[in-house]
């Protein structure tokens, strides 16, 4: 069955659908719709394909992958489709930087007019080659230390002056500036535009940051770039990038990218911002939130002084309401009191002890009256002893003319010995005298 034709009206030109587009002139031309089918139907006679590649971009939307790859020989790049039917057909750790073999088909979207390969299989081969470069150079950075959080600078807590190094009119300048004025509005920027992608990027950003190293009025300094492919930021890992930004003295902020772009100039700077919104918030203090802050510290301080007020007012209260302070003269009172009790009761303690101590002494006394020799001589009796000192106890111990001394109760008189005479103890007088001698 033929297919159906429009009627063409003589003088007329026909429809633009009825047009085949190898078949168009300028009075009649096919329309965009039959050209979009014409396309798909040739490209879809084509079939799959294997192709190897490097991932260059990875963007997950809706539960499809959509992302591009790059000759790994060349700059040339495809956009390719992984719809979510075929996700669980390639590996699920595939990332940027990896180098992949995919088996891709040919699609046209008749209504956009753009072209891209839908993958039905993919596997790795391997780290891409700039990947593997950026691999090297990490493990070499971080063997010499690049990366220690130790040779960190720490960020001023105010900068004066914020150095900046971005693109010309770039949104990361502007989201830099309107950020960081917004939390601080007396903030200070020195603008170093430089180009951030390409073969000048590098060296422009060098100078760049040489100029604001040597400024003594900068206080830190923010490298920052919008997102883009991660071939665009390969600049921002570029080890003569790193080595000089390891070497100034001024504190470096990176704010390359969004959160998952990682250059590894985020690890040999100072700071790492995931964005240059990011950057201008951590670098500059919220002055409202400091605002805050001042008045809760002033608040607790407030708080403490007056706790500390009414604390001293109620121990010198206390200290005023003790009776020594309340009532002084009470005390030396009650002390006196007790002094005379003591002294009392020592007096009559040592009256006692010199009571008995006399009554001990008559008795001591009177015992060695008793004992005393003195005693008896007291009684008429006499000692008599030669001149050696040896007391008589034997008129043999006296022979005739032995000179001898009498000791009596008052005194002694010296007498000389007649010899042994007749006993005269039986005849003593009753006055108890001796007559031991002369």
């Amino acid at each position: 069955m033929a297919a159906f034709q429009p009627a063409v009206i003589p003088g007329e030109a026909p429809p633009a659908d009825s047009v085949a587009p190898r078949d168009s002139t300028a009075e009649a031309p096919t329309s965009i719709g039959r050209l979009n089918q014409t396309i798909k139907g040739f490209i879809e006679r084509w079939g799959s394909i294997w192709v190897e590649g490097e991932i260059t971009s990875w963007n997950v939307r809706a539960g499809a992958i959509y992302a591009r790859l790059k000759d790994v020989q060349g700059t040339a790049q495809i956009s390719i489709v992984i719809w979510s039917s075929t996700r669980n057909r390639v590996p699920a750790d595939l990332k940027i930087g990896d180098h992949v073999v995919a088996c891709v088909k040919a699609d046209y979207y008749v209504k956009g007019g753009d072209f891209s390969f839908q993958v039905s299989a993919m596997k790795h081969v391997g780290l891409g080659e700039q990947l593997e470069k950026l691999e090297r150079l990490r493990a070499k950075l971080r063997a010499e230390g690049l990366f220690d959080s130790a040779r960190k600078k720490p960020i001023p807590f105010l900068p004066h002056c914020i150095g900046l190094i971005t693109g010309q009119r770039s949104d990361a300048e502007k989201d830099v500036h309107r950020n960081a004025e917004l939390r601080w509005p007396q903030v200070r920027f020195r603008t170093e535009h430089v180009t951030v992608q390409g073969d000048r990027s590098v060296p422009d950003i060098l100078a760049a940051l040489a100029r604001l190293d040597a400024d003594p009025e900068v206080d830190v300094i923010v490298i920052a770039r919008g997102g883009g492919d991660p071939q665009t930021l390969l600049g921002f890992s570029d080890e003569r990038l790193l080595r000089a930004v390891a070497a100034v003295q001024t504190p470096v902020v990176s704010a390359i990218g969004h959160e998952n772009d990682h250059p590894l100039l985020d690890d040999v700077a100072d700071l790492r911002a995931s964005t240059p919104t990011d950057a201008a918030k951590r670098v500059v203090p919220d002055v409202g939130e400091q605002r805050a802050i001042v008045a809760q510290l002033r608040s607790r301080m407030t708080l403490r002084l007056t706790q500390r007020i009414s604390h001293d007012i109620a121990q010198l209260e206390q200290l005023r309401s003790r009776p020594a302070l309340r009532d002084p003269e009470h005390g030396i009172r009650t002390r006196t009191q007790e002094v005379w009790q003591l002294v009392s009761r020592g007096r009559a303690i040592a009256e006692r002890r010199i009571e008995q101590g006399l009554l001990g002494t008559a008795e001591l006394r009177a015992s060695l009256r008793a004992l005393s020799p003195a005693a008896t001589l007291a009684r008429g009796y006499a000692i008599a002893h030669t001149d050696s000192g040896v007391i008589l106890r034997d008129a043999a111990q006296a022979p005739a003319g032995t000179r001898l001394v009498v000791t009596l109760e008052r005194g002694a008189v010296a007498a000389t010995s007649d010899g042994e005479g007749p006993d005269v103890r039986a005849a003593s007088a009753p006055s108890g005298t001796s007559e031991a001698g002369k």
